[in-house]
């Protein structure tokens, strides 16, 4: 019998367990035995390697992180690590893997599909920041915390006059932020995609606030500020009394909705049906409306889009 396995790698995002469900059941559908590797490629290199049946993904499409677990295995890097990895799979009979994660977890199947195994990967993190897809398994469930936390920082900062600044998660892509921005009503964000000139920054707020509006939100990309310290700075240029929220982790936990759980049950049925077409060393993505599915290479590669429309909206509507 024709064998694949399913592993997710990385952060966790919310809709990964809707993906792992989705393989596992499309797999069955087509015939094959499916097995899944539990805490990425470190569970793939140590033979954490179980079977799956229909039951075993029942009521998971719902719950958020992952049940077969993740980790980051920096060893993976290792040829001599990876062909270790190689053997556990061949050893099962298994030459086909679905792989859901980040740019890292994409570049581990790439490697792998260089020594024969059969990869498909899934776009699988919140930062929404594989190119080859317009989003990502995860990243509408964090913007929906995030914006339900800014929901509530905006009534306090208004009952309080205050400026509350909110850092948020994306690594080197500021969608999170963006997105939120538009969905929260903030009047400031910063990311990697508009850059940061403090001095205008500072002054725009300092503006803002003689000019008697009552309250400020701030929506920054991780690891572009330190948000406390810019809290300070606000509050000494501006004259708004300012607080940072760093949110943190919380953005990763919770429930997927109803797009993640749909986009990653849709992801998991195409990789499947990839894969049992004998296609492999691929992506898969959403564009506009459709799935669609590109090398891994180029999917690595691809330059990003910056929506700049959705940039100067927030400007306009300051």
């Amino acid at each position: 019998m024709k064998k694949i396995a399913v592993m997710t790698s990385g952060g966790d995002a919310p809709g990964m367990n809707a993906a792992i469900r989705a393989v596992v059941r499309s797999g069955i559908h087509f015939g094959f035995e499916v097995y899944g590797i539990q805490y990425g490629y470190k569970g793939l290199c140590e033979g954490d390697i179980i079977r799956l049946e229909r039951h075993d993904v029942s009521r998971i499409i719902n719950r958020g992180g992952t049940v077969l677990g993740s980790a980051r295995y920096d060893d993976f890097k290792k040829k001599s690590v990876r062909k270790i990895a190689v053997k556990n799979l061949l050893d099962l009979g298994i030459d086909s893997l679905v792989v859901i994660g980040g740019d890292g977890t994409y570049r581990g199947a790439q490697a792998l599909s260089e020594m024969g195994i059969k990869c498909i990967g899934l776009p699988g993190t919140i930062d929404n920041d594989i190119s080859s897809t317009d989003y990502t398994i995860g990243f509408y469930t964090a913007l929906q915390t995030i914006v339900e936390s800014i929901d509530r920082l905006k009534d306090t900062s208004l009952s309080h006059q205050r400026c509350s600044v909110v850092e948020v998660m994306g690594r080197n892509c500021g969608d999170l932020a963006l997105y939120a921005g538009i969905a929260g009503g903030s009047e400031f964000i910063v990311t990697p995609e508009t850059g940061f000139d403090k001095s205008l920054f500072l002054q725009q707020l300092k503006t803002s606030h003689e000019t008697g509006r009552r309250h400020a939100i701030v929506v920054v990309t991780e690891n572009i500020v330190k948000p406390h310290e810019l809290a300070q700075e606000i509050e000494e240029v501006s004259g708004y009394e300012t607080i940072a929220t760093v949110l943190g982790h919380v953005q990763r936990g919770g429930n997927p909705v109803a797009f993640d759980r749909v986009l990653a049950t849709e992801m998991g049925e195409y990789a499947v049906e990839l894969i049992n077409k004998g296609i492999s060393s691929k992506a898969v993505g959403l564009k506009g409306m459709d799935l669609v599915d590109y090398d891994i290479v180029f999917a690595l590669n691809k330059k990003r889009e910056i929506p700049n429309k959705r940039y100067g909206l927030v400007g306009r509507l300051k």
